[in-house]
């Protein structure tokens, strides 16, 4: 027997024109463009293409963090508000992007089309980037960390109410959020969804220090002036499984500037202590870095001015599959110990 909140989601759904798209040969890139390493994603939008809003997300921690039925409710019932308001005459279509295909992507052709294979979505986020590198557009801050995470700036949603703030602390309680409040917009784009949020996010320039969150409180609208702390974007890559994100197998911690007054270490360096020392590092044959060695260079160079870990230096600067010598201390003796970085190969 079903539900009453399953009737309800039928009622809702029966409303729609639902397609499930498996294979992206012939999509339109540039229109239906997300952060492709999520594991469900939905567009709402009308015959003509207009995209009302976006349904799916996820965070470092899980691939389901923001999938909910209750919140999946909210966007259809939003996703039906705003095509009567487009059938009205009240919600004008935005400008479309320039378009882009598979085929258009030399490396993601070869690698899909090129040999009778299907475009999947991942295919398409690391074979983009992996042409990117080709042709010497890769930059990494914008094309690797293009979905930051909401905790890093204090936000945690109540997932099944959609964008109503569960609890704010840090940057965001800073700017004056609070628990109870909806997420209403970001620099004056509207947002229905976590989905849209985490789009319109993922679209600031990663040099921006404040964004401007407007959220609804007691039925008035609040514009929120929020300054974005020191690497906003910053999230573990991990599990997007890049080509281009050389991996190295080590975390560590930047040491405080009193630490590296002591060792004679630059104060502006990215001096670490190295707090986990992943196990494929042997077996790949990685490096041989030991929990609590300090890295303070990479072929010499002490600093970055937006890196401040070795291992991020790394990432930015570096090709996947790069070896580099690390500048390191252990136990008050200064050593050069070469460092392979591994490009990901994976079903492709």
């Amino acid at each position: 027997m079903l539900t009453e909140a399953a009737t309800r989601r039928g009622r809702l759904l029966q409303q729609y024109v639902t397609a499930r798209i498996t294979r992206l040969d012939r999509v339109n890139l540039a229109l239906f463009d997300y952060d492709r390493y999520n594991t469900l994603y939905f567009f709402i939008l009308n015959a003509d293409e207009q995209i009302y809003l976006r349904y799916g997300g996820r965070d470092e921690k899980s691939a389901t963090s923001y999938l909910n039925l209750e919140s999946l409710e909210l966007a259809l019932e939003k996703g039906l508000e705003l095509h009567q308001l487009r059938r009205q005459g009240k919600l004008p279509a935005p400008p479309q992007p320039e378009p882009l295909y598979a085929r258009d992507i030399p490396a993601l052709y070869e690698r899909t089309i090129g040999r009778g294979r299907c475009v999947e979505c991942h295919l398409v986020g690391d074979l983009l980037n992996v042409q990117r590198e080709r042709d010497g557009t890769l930059d990494k801050l914008r094309h690797l960390y293009r979905a930051p995470e909401l905790s890093r700036i204090g936000i945690e949603l109540d997932i099944p109410r959609g964008l109503r703030v569960a609890s704010a602390t840090g940057a965001v309680a800073e700017a004056g959020m609070r628990a109870g409040d909806v997420i209403r917009e970001l620099n004056s784009a509207a947002v229905w969804t976590f989905g849209d949020f985490q789009w319109e996010y993922g679209s600031v320039p990663l040099e921006a220090r404040a964004v401007e969150i407007a959220v609804e409180r007691a039925g008035e609208l609040r514009r929120l002036q929020l300054r974005l702390p020191p690497k906003w974007w910053l999230t573990d890559l991990t599990y997007r499984n890049l080509s281009v994100d050389p991996r190295v197998y080590f975390a560590s911690d930047p040491l405080a500037a009193g630490e590296k007054a002591d060792l004679g270490l630059p104060e502006v360096g990215f001096a670490s202590r190295v707090r986990m020392v992943d196990s494929l590092s042997d077996l790949l044959g990685s490096h041989e870095l030991q929990v609590g060695d300090i890295v303070y260079g990479v072929d010499g160079v002490t600093a970055d001015e937006v890196a401040d870990t070795p291992e991020l230096h790394i990432k930015l600067r570096k090709q996947a599959g790069e070896t580099v010598t690390l500048q390191v201390l252990r136990a008050g003796e200064r050593l050069e110990l070469p460092l392979k970085t591994s490009r990901m190969s994976f079903r492709k």
